[in-house]
């Protein structure tokens, strides 16, 4: 899997090592959620244009990448469009620390397909039916005839994993339905929306920052008895959409120094502004 490095734009960055939960440094490492990263990156460059004597550098690769990386001590926070697993868990105890989880945000999962889809509205068990295989020609759903072509993210999001529990398992955490494997796994979000945009028969799914006017966004239904709708700030924060989720930051639990202060900027109201602005649901 590729790993995706954002460039602060006119701010020099450089390579940090990883100070812990202690550090007095006042360099910041940050990685993980592909979902996260331009939020990150924008929380990134203001908190550095408060502070001249700050250097934050972010990195994608995913949120079990920067997960992985906080257990392995390669990062002071990582980003993470789903919650860390038991088994993560016991393994950054096993390091000696125990993680602490602060949530920044929410988020809505877009499920989107090309403008030209005549296709308005699928409940959860159609949007299985479809990302696993089941469902293969728009015509089923309602659409025209054509071989529907799935777009998803790859296993190392985030996202992928959220949807795969929440969607293909109906929130199974120990579900055993799978992406059919025809789907095509892609590094981030942009080319999920690129190439929906770009193919009539194309539906992918994505953290509604990403979402352009260049897709059409699908209403989504629990079931057939409940209503159908689109991911807003409003349908998020009272989750009425059911595809909603949360969007966290780990650290050590003693995270203290500039490591703190950065999370306190992040929360305060500088920081929701930013959450607003990047297209996810704020905490107030």
């Amino acid at each position: 899997m590729k790993k995706v490095y954002v460039c602060l734009a006119l701010l020099a960055v450089v390579l940090v090592g990883c100070k812990g939960g202690g550090s007095t440094s006042k360099a910041i490492q940050i990685q993980g959620s592909d979902t996260m990263v331009n939020l990150a990156q924008a929380w990134a460059q203001e908190y550095m244009a408060q502070n001249s004597d700050a250097d934050v550098r972010v990195d994608g690769g995913g949120s079990s990448v920067g997960i992985q990386s906080l257990i392995k001590g390669t990062t002071d926070i990582a980003n993470a469009s789903r919650q860390m697993k038991s088994e993560e868990v016991g393994d950054a105890k096993a390091k000696g620390f125990t993680p602490k989880e602060t949530i920044v945000g929410y988020d809505g999962i877009v499920v989107a397909v090309n403008k030209n889809n005549s296709v308005e509205k699928l409940t959860i068990d159609q949007l299985a039916d479809i990302f696993s295989g089941k469902t293969t020609n728009w015509k089923a759903v309602g659409g025209a005839d054509g071989k529907i072509v799935l777009l998803s993210r790859e296993s190392s999001s985030g996202t992928y994993e959220f949807f795969k529990e929440h969607v293909l398992n109906n929130g199974d955490s120990k579900g055993t339905v799978n992406f059919a494997a025809s789907a095509s796994l892609l590094n981030n979000s942009s080319q999920i929306v690129d190439q929906v945009a770009g193919n009539k028969n194309a539906v992918g799914y994505f953290g509604m920052g990403y979402s352009t006017p260049n897709i059409k966004e699908v209403s989504i239904a629990k079931d057939t008895n409940s209503p159908y709708i689109k991911p807003t700030v409003d349908t998020v924060k009272s989750k009425e959409y059911t595809i909603s989720r949360s969007l966290q930051i780990y650290t050590h639990s003693d995270a203290n120094g500039v490591i703190k202060k950065y999370i306190d900027f992040i929360l305060g109201e500088k920081g929701q502004e930013i959450v607003e602005k990047s297209g996810f649901v704020p905490l107030n």
